[in-house]
């Protein structure tokens, strides 16, 4: 889903050395018999401080079956690319990340259809009819400020075009970070189109700081006050107010307009020639299970994937809250899949990035 920035945690960086001292990399035998399973994954589930839904998934996971995740972390783009300069060399057994790079990950031969346990409760919108992947952490996209030194949240887009906010403003990259690629698709929402969404980003320029590879880095700088404003997402950035106590969330609307959002699904899928296939099958259903799908919002901040868990915790109330009055549009995945680069382009120009 959408920072550039790699955190490898115990990666896979080659074959392991029993399995490279009895044959190639990529789907052995020997390869597929290790107790591991590794996992490329958008960054936002992980705790900054070992308290995040992946932390304790992971560790409830290893628990039950004794395979170890092994776990490398970056932006969604780069993660998929990744993932394609190694598709004669496999290292990756489950893919994460934010559309419209999931789509895109399943263009390029990435994914394996595998429907986990559960997935029959997750929205059709929300998982892939051939079912190459299914979301596994719902979310919505969203915008943060620093609630010490401003005294309301910002309301529209066209505020950040003031004077104060010189300098104080930063987005992510489109095209790299699933985030930096959202502020593109609700720009050409709001605004109503390619051609007015690029020419509102070229005014809003003489404010940003300039393209930034990580969406998770921008919230330490708006909580310092470094930044007024930023982009991020409702479950990263709600997940970070517990440490962060001047980060709020807020959702810009066009001037005249609602505030909207839409959907930005962690989404996960089982890679095609998974050096350890079954233990990524294995991972993918715990992901979804009841209990795991109740900690979304209890430990993570988000929102279930699955419709028959109904989260009552205390998380689960004020995110409710958070989206009242909010409108959730549904983008086009298939267009913008298809129109990304161009997108991006346009962008490029209008910026000057």
């Amino acid at each position: 889903m959408r920072k550039n920035h790699l955190k490898p945690i115990a990666a896979v960086t080659g074959c392991l050395a029993l399995a490279a001292t009895l044959s190639a990399c990529g789907g052995s035998s020997a390869a597929s018999d290790e107790k591991v399973v590794t996992v490329y994954s958008a960054d936002g589930l992980k705790g900054e401080n070992g308290d995040g839904w992946y932390d304790k998934v992971f560790k409830d996971f290893e628990k039950k079956t004794g395979i170890k995740v092994k776990y490398v972390e970056g932006g969604s783009g780069e993660m998929v690319q990744r993932a394609v300069r190694e598709k004669s060399n496999t290292q990756a057994d489950v893919l994460v990340t934010l559309p419209p790079f999931i789509q895109q990950a399943d263009s390029k031969g990435l994914l394996a259809a595998y429907a986990p346990a559960g997935s029959d409760q997750v929205d059709g919108a929300d998982k892939a009819s051939d079912s190459k992947w299914t979301s596994v952490v719902n979310n919505y996209f969203g915008f943060i400020y620093n609630k010490k030194e401003l005294k309301s949240a910002p309301t529209t887009w066209e505020e950040l075009l003031d004077g104060g906010f010189k300098n104080k403003i930063q987005y992510s990259t489109p095209g790299v970070a699933g985030d930096g690629t959202a502020v593109l698709i609700k720009a050409m929402h709001d605004f109503g189109g390619k051609e007015p969404a690029m020419a509102y980003l070229k005014k809003l320029q003489a404010n940003n700081v300039g393209p930034s590879a990580s969406t998770g880095k921008l919230a330490p700088k708006v909580d310092k006050g470094e930044l007024l404003a930023a982009n991020g997402d409702v479950q990263m950035n709600y997940a970070q107010s517990k440490d962060m106590p001047n980060l709020g969330i807020w959702f810009p609307a066009k001037e005249g307009g609602k505030p909207t959002t839409f959907a930005l699904p962690y989404a996960a899928g089982l890679v095609n020639k998974a050096p350890h296939s079954a233990n990524g099958k294995k991972l993918l259903d715990f992901m979804l299970s009841e209990q795991a799908q109740k900690d979304v919002s209890a430990v993570g901040g988000g929102f279930s994937a699955r419709k028959d868990v109904e989260a009552t915790d205390a998380n689960a109330l004020a995110l409710a809250k958070l989206m009242d009055g909010v409108e959730v549009f549904a983008p086009d995945w298939s267009d913008i899949g298809t129109n990304l680069d161009a997108y991006v382009g346009a962008w490029k120009s209008a910026t000057g990035s």
